[in-house]
């Protein structure tokens, strides 16, 4: 377990040395700085759990301290020291976001007793997410069916629970990646710690690196103050970047840097920091072609995909479909406030019989259409609405499923468009995907849209 970092600010030397030397015997971290400059850059770089700052400093005051610590990491407690106490000073403090104030001399224990309540409180929150992460964690198996292809993911995936290697998930659009990034985060050792996803498709590179690293205030146009970024949020935890396939190149050195060195550097920032998270990536795209024909960078693909893991489509493991649907039917009564719901056996054939191209997310949907439709608890094979007619199973050989898939997706996207009158964005939402990410299967489908 790591110890609990302290950064203290002083320029007395002698107090400095006496604090140092009372918390590290009882097992605090501390790092100490003597100026306003070397304490930004050092809450910068080395994430303190509590900063305690002087008041008078060489170069400044703790207020003006205060406000700039608080751009960099709002959530960091920090503790004004003061050898002047008012309550006038110690209302200003507060305002500008000091936890406690406590004045001069120290008494040890008091200080003690103050960082004690800060951590603990701190501790409290996050066990808080913890409870809410570890009953999402209870709700949500990624792992739901007996088929082979599923019992060897989750035997694959429970082999990676332990590791802080960066972690791919390859598979199709809606066969439950996200679902099981999240699986993952919340039954690793990271669990108590921030979960932060991001979906790279939905991103131009400018944004997608302010989302990434933060910025600092006028780094561009309209940064009217300093924002963490997701990497700052997510220290200690979990960075799940989705459709990573769509990544700028410009980017992808960047958060290599990132894996390599454990550090960044904010937009428009002058300063390293150090993070510490686990990456877990998607896509549905073959991340190794696009490496080959320079449309991703190699030496980003080798290292985020140390420890890669294939989510089977939903026509390999067709026999897990009865127990998918009957959870999504369960899901969606409670949603929809109806009784409970059941599937005809013409019904439950004719979701073997379809290919899927859209996966278990068009499964939920194909349902929840379903569950609206019926005029009884049980569903029958009319209520059920495909994007094609149910036709022989996508089983046959591979390449008659590769191509049934295709022209399955094609006539799905089509039949979508057509029903949102041709706008990409609402058909883009329908369908689960980023409006960018649609477009490119327009194209891919050559699909002409609706006038």
């Amino acid at each position: 377990m790591s110890r609990n970092r302290i950064l203290l600010v002083d320029d007395d030397e002698d107090i400095c040395f006496a604090l140092r030397k009372f918390l590290t015997a009882r097992g605090y971290e501390v790092i100490a700085a003597g100026t306003c400059r070397a304490a930004e850059e050092a809450f910068a770089a080395g994430q303190p759990d509590v900063a305690v700052i002087d008041y008078a400093l060489p170069d400044g005051s703790a207020l003006e301290l205060l406000a700039r610590l608080r751009e960099i990491d709002s959530s960091v407690p920090l503790v004004v020291l003061t050898a002047h106490g008012s309550i006038d000073l110690a209302v200003r403090a507060i305002k500008e976001g000091a936890e406690q104030f406590l004045t001069k001399p120290i008494e040890l224990p008091a200080l003690l007793v103050v960082l004690q309540r800060l951590l603990e409180t701190e501790r409290g929150r996050k066990k808080l997410l913890a409870h809410a992460l570890h009953d999402a964690r209870d709700a949500v198996d990624p792992f739901r069916g007996t088929s082979r292809a599923i019992r060897e993911l989750a035997e694959h995936a429970r082999s990676v629970l332990t590791s802080h290697s960066p972690l791919l998930i390859e598979g199709e659009t809606g066969t439950g990646k996200s679902v099981l990034a999240r699986w993952i985060h919340a039954h690793g050792p990271r669990a108590d710690e921030p979960f932060v996803d991001l979906n790279c498709a939905s991103f131009s590179r400018e944004l997608l690196e302010s989302e990434l690293f933060g910025h600092e205030k006028g780094a561009f146009t309209g940064a009217i103050a300093a924002k963490p970024g997701l990497l700052e949020v997510a220290h200690r935890g979990t960075v799940f970047l989705d459709e990573i396939g769509d990544m700028d190149l410009q980017v992808q050195p960047k958060l290599l840097k990132v894996l390599e060195e454990k550090r960044f550097r904010k937009v428009g920032g002058v300063r390293d920091r150090q993070v510490d998270i686990r990456l877990i990536t998607a896509t549905h795209q073959d991340l190794n072609r696009l490496a080959l024909v320079k449309q991703f960078r190699s030496d980003f693909y080798f290292r985020i995909s140390a420890l890669p893991l294939h989510v089977p489509p939903l026509r390999q493991r067709a026999e897990d479909i009865p127990a998918l649907a009957g959870h999504l039917l369960k899901s969606l009564a409670a949603e929809l406030k109806h009784e409970e719901i059941t599937l005809a056996p013409d019904a439950l054939a004719a979701l073997h019989a379809y290919s899927w191209p859209g996966n278990i997310r068009e499964l939920r949907n194909v349902l929840e259409r379903a569950v609206l439709l019926a005029g009884s608890p049980v569903i029958s094979r009319r209520d059920l609405r495909f994007g094609v007619s149910p036709g022989h199973p996508a089983t046959t050989t591979e390449d008659d499923a590769d191509a049934t898939l295709e022209s399955n997706e094609r006539r799905h996207i089509e039949r979508i468009l057509h029903e949102q009158g041709g706008r990409v964005d609402h058909a883009a939402a329908c369908l689960g995907l980023s409006r960018s990410a649609l477009y490119k299967k327009i194209s891919k489908h050559c699909i002409d849209l609706p006038k």
